[in-house]
């Protein structure tokens, strides 16, 4: 993979980013595509993301950091919503198949969603 760019706030060690969760990860590989498929360009994410971490503010999130990629992930919904790639609507169906399909799911165990993970909305 070439050099990951340069956004900021992203947490990062010795060897390049670093992440808490998996999914963290899945929320930054994302972005990055659609970055390099030419969707938004930085600045226009950098714009999203700290529209987003603002909101997160007022909303009373003390920004100690470990809330970062849920920002991240409220940017990325938004983008791709105002971008036209996806509905919000769409999103949350898709949200709520997760959800439903990570609540059957017994820990440690790959979630793996099936049809009846599907909301009934």
């Amino acid at each position: 993979m070439s050099r990951l760019p340069d956004v900021p706030g992203l947490p990062q060690d010795a060897d390049g980013p670093v992440f808490r969760e998996p999914w963290e990860a899945q929320a930054f590989a994302m972005a990055v595509r659609l970055h390099e498929g030419g969707i938004f360009t930085w600045p226009e994410w950098a714009a999203v993301l700290a529209a987003e971490i603002a909101a997160a503010r007022e909303r009373g999130d003390p920004d100690s950091g470990d809330t970062y990629y849920l920002h991240w992930l409220a940017a990325l919904e938004r983008i791709v919503a105002e971008k036209q790639i996806a509905t919000r609507d769409a999103l949350g169906h898709r949200k709520r198949a997760w959800e439903n399909a990570a609540a059957r799911t017994p820990h440690g165990s790959p979630i793996e969603r099936r049809p009846e993970d599907e909301p009934s909305d």
